[in-house]
């Protein structure tokens, strides 16, 4: 530190190189810029000196060694010996051609290592920069411009990467998100004149509270085609918790799950809502471990319908196994309801509602309170259509689901006993994530989640 400063994730072999360093030169390095030595060691006993002038590192009749240390606040402790390579008397280094390598192993190889170097060409990598003052991270952020600059050649996944895992994290913060170099060095600039930018944001962690974390886990209608695809492709982290997702899920659905998400010749449609529940389950799981990844970790969990499954799955109440059962045997038995209801949302409030179903009252039910202001009735296809006429007329707005049956309502209780006995071998444990249920209103320990729970969810 006293030659080139903290180095941060680079300090241990920074140390390391000098030492290296030393031996080439045979040359023991000062250190530089101490004014009085440490008070707490007595420099007068042993042999221990702090070498405040470089010093000859003379060839001795053995080879030259040292020991490096490296210690962190977090409590790191690295130690590491060197010794002196010294080449055998009489051998000569000989050059040869090199031989080009060969077989599956090295072909497989090299093409992942091509495939990995950077991310796809449509993917955007944020650039992470902190400082203690503003005036740093403008500082910071023109710096980093010219380093780019002057070297074009540098990966920016790698200087993406190195800024987000290298780096100390300051009070004064600012991402910069990009698709391509000119667009970076653009947007850098305009941050490090203090301009605003698109795909640039500012923030301090001075004057904020230490927030808390929930994970939140839609319902069905937030599917696309070719959803996770792209994502896929570029961390091996979501990649690899949807590949587990697929293979919990293998024993109950007869398609793939890679297929269905990139919409594969032959493979489903996600307008199946025995298909479209266990994508969006798997997705919503992975999207979860993610998150977790990179450090963020969920201080609780709620879910919304089938979302709920995703939520008792990343808090530990559901193994993956389990929860793959309930999604894909749970959306199975919807499909008995399939042609004989729908679903509408209307824009007010459940007690507004509820009057209006009125003339209905043993076709149509309120199935769910999504909001304050929004609430999502349930019932017989033609009920449904002549209750939203009448809505609209009134000057109420109303939006046909795009499904065919009718979740959350008295239609759901004709498979219950179906439903009850396909999930009998769910096992829930207490969560690890406080788990806030959306069917009862109050947080559950996990324990509850078993069929019965689960048909009530969709019911």
């Amino acid at each position: 530190k006293s030659n080139i400063g903290h180095t941060m994730a680079a300090a241990g072999v920074g140390g390391v190189i000098k030492m290296v360093q030393a031996m080439r030169h045979g040359t023991l390095p000062r250190t530089p810029h101490v004014d009085e030595p440490s008070p707490h060691i007595d420099w007068s006993a042993g042999s221990v000196e702090l070498l405040t002038e470089a010093r000859p590192w003379p060839r001795a009749d053995h080879p030259r060694r040292a020991a490096v240390s490296s210690f962190g606040m977090s409590g790191t402790n690295a130690h590491v010996i060197l010794e002196q390579y010294e080449e055998p008397a009489g051998e000569q280094a000989t050059e040869r051609p090199a031989e080009p390598a060969t077989g599956t192993a090295v072909t497989e190889a090299a093409t992942l290592s091509a495939t990995l170097a950077e991310p796809s060409p449509a993917a955007l990598l944020p650039c992470l920069l902190s400082a203690r003052t503003p005036q740093a991270l403008r500082a910071q952020a023109d710096r980093l411009r010219a380093h780019l600059l002057g070297h074009p050649e540098q990966s920016l996944a790698d200087v993406a990467w190195s800024l987000a895992t290298g780096r100390a994290a300051l009070d004064h913060r600012a991402v910069v998100i990009a698709g391509g170099r000119d667009e970076l060095l653009d947007r850098l600039g305009a941050l490090a004149d203090g301009r605003d930018a698109p795909g640039t944001v500012r923030g301090t962690t001075a004057a904020r509270a230490a927030g808390r974390t929930a994970f939140v886990f839609p319902g069905q209608g937030s599917q696309w085609q070719g959803m996770a695809t792209r994502l896929a492709a570029d961390s091996p982290v979501f990649r690899d918790r949807l590949r587990a997702c697929e293979e919990a899920l293998a024993p109950y659905v007869d398609w793939s799950l890679t297929a269905v998400l990139r919409g594969e010749p032959g493979a489903p449609s996600l307008d199946r809502v025995d298909v479209v529940q266990p994508a969006l389950f798997a997705v919503m799981v992975s999207l979860a471990a993610l998150w977790r990844s990179h450090g963020v970790e969920p201080d609780a969990v709620a879910g919304h319908s089938q979302g709920e499954i995703a939520a008792a799955c990343v808090a530990g109440a559901l193994s993956l196994e389990d929860a793959s059962l309930v999604v894909a045997l749970r959306s199975q038995v919807l499909t008995r309801l399939a042609g004989g209801g729908g679903m509408m949302s209307v824009a007010l409030p459940a007690g507004r509602v509820t009057p209006r179903l009125a003339p209905w009252a043993d076709r149509l039910a309120v199935a769910a309170v999504n909001g304050p202001g929004a609430t999502v009735v349930a019932g017989e296809a033609a009920a449904l259509e002549a209750f939203g006429a009448a809505a609209e007329a009134d000057g109420v707005r109303v939006r046909r689901i795009p499904v065919d049956y009718a979740s959350h309502s008295p239609q759901v209780e004709a498979v219950r006993e179906e439903l009850l006995t396909r999930l009998s071998a769910v096992a829930p444990k207490p969560a690890e994530v406080p788990f806030y249920s959306s069917v009862t209103g109050t947080r559950l320990t996990g324990t509850e989640l078993d069929a019965e729970y689960w048909y009530r969810n969709l019911r």
